[in-house]
């Protein structure tokens, strides 16, 4: 299968232990738009896609790393690749907001194919968030 020309949403439903933190995360720090929801779960557009949390009483996640361009990269994780600028703008507006990242802003992969921008940092629900950029899209399949 070739990837598409046109990107279609993707849809992803996690479970949480509290809707309202999710909620609060989400829309105010990173900037998500609040779509449907009841008391036991929410849609969010999660830069164009739709991430719903349902509320799990005592979910708990577990984490593990995988080691990648010499940092213990979290896994599982999620998250979206934004444009250069985007990655640039959003990076600076969570440092400013003193985000506790996992793994700060930086270039991973220098100089080589599938050079990158990327940062990872945990939701309130400790699902690990990766954010990245490539300033030559062509690259994100390259190998």
């Amino acid at each position: 299968m070739t990837m598409s020309s046109k990107i279609c949403p993707f849809h992803a439903a996690f479970p949480v232990s509290d809707i309202a933190v999710s909620k609060e995360f989400y829309s105010s720090v990173l900037g998500c738009t609040l779509g449907r929801s009841s008391d036991s779960w929410i849609d969010i557009n999660f830069f164009g896609h739709q991430l719903v949390f349902h509320y799990v009483k005592d979910f708990t996640i577990k984490n593990y790393v995988n080691p990648v361009d010499n940092q213990q990269i979290p896994v599982p994780h999620f998250g979206v690749v934004l444009t250069w600028s985007d990655w640039e703008k959003l990076a600076s507006r969570l440092q400013k907001q003193a985000i506790c990242f996992e793994i700060s802003p930086y270039i991973r992969f220098k100089g080589q194919i599938g050079e990158q921008g990327t940062m990872f940092f945990y939701d309130p629900h400790n699902y690990a968030l990766e954010f990245k950029s490539f300033k030559d899209s062509n690259q994100l399949f390259a190998s």
